[in-house]
Order: structure tokens, then C-alpha cells, then sequence
């Protein structure tokens, strides 16, 4: 006889598979932080002394915003919140210590989400010496499009990073301008995870990150592979 849960837990977030009614479970996020030389230079670091490093989202903070799009709220304690445009890797097949010519092999496909940041939250956490999870895990702080199985448009190394507000752009960049590809993302990330079939990997953002306001209106997305729109509400 199967044992019965004690309490009615939420079901295991999920992002859709463009084009089709399936869904893509999705088990962890990890983000890759400045990956990008010029947002590494705006944040105040040397990219070119910086090796990778990750931090974490939840999977619930996922929020879908692709077609007409996501209003969401104004985050809560917070008066600075930052907008991160960036692509989305999605992993089928994960493992331990994953060689760089393999790590492709692991990828269903690719989206487009937003690192939504408490940016003053982090800022204090960061002096403090403590985690960033006040600034970077909370609930709907991931808006992310549909996925794009990588057999359908293969695997982006390049193409425009853009993200608008109100209109106006504020982030442009190109994917080839990562510090770490998408092969070094995974590789390295084995090494110190055991990653897992419905990993999102979000591949980190271009320089022109900014502050947002109630009733801002964000549209932003990776040429080839897909688009997003958000409205803070």
C-alpha cells in the first residue's frame, strides 16, 4: 500500500514547450553571476580575474511571461529592484563532473527569463557577508518565455540580448560576449552540483541593468530563441 502525503504540497513547477501542450518539470535554478565582461565592469569587478560562480533560485519563483505576458507586483521590502535580462539553458541529463565535450549533449533547449533583483536587499547582504537570497529568490522573481528544444534551433552562441522598458532599450548584448559558454556553464557547475534532468541554467546578463517602478513595462528576449513581456503592476 502506497503511503499517503501528510499535508497537500504545490505541484512541481513547470515551464511549456513552445508550439506544443507539453511541459518542461522544472528542478532547480542556477544563475551565473556576471557573466557578462561589461555588467561585471558596471558592478565594480575585473572580469578578467573572476572565475564562474552560481547562486540559486527557487523553482516557484518561476513566473510564465511569454505571448501577452506577466503582470506581477512590485517585490516586497524593497525600494531598488533591478531588472537581468538573460538566456535560459534547460537541461534533459545532468550528472557529476560532466566533460566540456559532452555538456551539450545535456541540453533539451533554451528560453529567455529575467533575474529580478532586490538590488538594496543584496546590497546589504553583500556587506554583511551573508547569502543573497533576499535579494534574488523570491516569489515571482523569475519571469521566464516558453522553452525551444535545442533540435529545433540548435545551440545559440550568438545573438542580440535585449531587454526595453517602457520602450526604451536598456540592455543590448550579444551572446557571444559571455565570459562562460554555455559547455563551461555545465561542466563547471557539475563539478559542484550533481545536476539533474529539468536543471534551468540562467546564463547571466549584459551591462545597462536598472532600477524599476510600478507600472514599468518590460519586453526583452534573445534573437533565435525566443521572447518575454512583464508588467510590474
Amino acid at each position: 500500500m502506497a503511503s499517503a502525503y501528510v499535508i497537500t504540497a504545490p505541484e512541481i513547477p513547470t515551464l511549456p514547450v513552445e508550439g506544443t501542450d507539453a511541459r518542461f518539470p522544472v528542478h532547480r535554478i542556477y544563475c551565473v553571476g556576471r557573466n557578462f565582461a561589461d555588467h561585471a565592469i558596471e558592478m565594480g569587478h575585473d572580469p578578467s580575474r573572476e572565475p564562474p560562480f552560481f547562486f540559486q533560485k527557487n523553482p516557484d519563483n518561476l513566473v510564465l511571461a511569454s505571448g501577452a505576458g506577466a503582470t506581477i507586483p512590485y517585490p516586497a521590502r524593497s525600494s531598488d529592484v533591478h531588472y537581468e535580462i538573460e538566456m535560459v539553458v534547460a537541461l534533459k541529463a545532468g550528472g557529476e563532473n560532466i566533460p566540456l565535450d559532452q555538456a551539450l549533449d545535456c541540453v533539451y533547449g533554451y528560453g529567455v527569463g529575467i533575474d529580478l533583483t532586490r538590488r538594496d536587499l543584496q546590497g546589504e547582504a553583500k556587506k554583511l557577508g551573508r547569502p543573497w537570497e533576499v535579494g534574488k529568490a523570491f516569489e515571482q522573481s523569475a519571469p521566464a518565455s516558453a522553452l525551444v528544444p535545442a533540435e529545433t534551433i540548435g545551440h545559440p552562441a550568438q545573438g542580440r540580448v535585449w531587454l526595453s522598458v517602457n520602450g526604451a532599450v536598456k540592455q543590448d548584448g550579444d551572446l557571444n560576449q559571455m565570459i562562460w559558454k554555455v559547455p563551461e556553464m555545465i561542466s563547471e557547475l557539475s563539478t559542484l552540483f550533481r545536476l539533474q534532468p529539468g536543471d534551468l541554467i540562467f546564463a547571466g546578463t549584459p551591462a545597462g541593468v536598472g532600477p524599476l517602478k510600478s507600472g514599468d513595462v518590460l519586453e526583452g528576449g534573445v534573437d533565435g530563441v525566443a521572447t518575454l513581456k512583464v508588467t510590474i503592476g
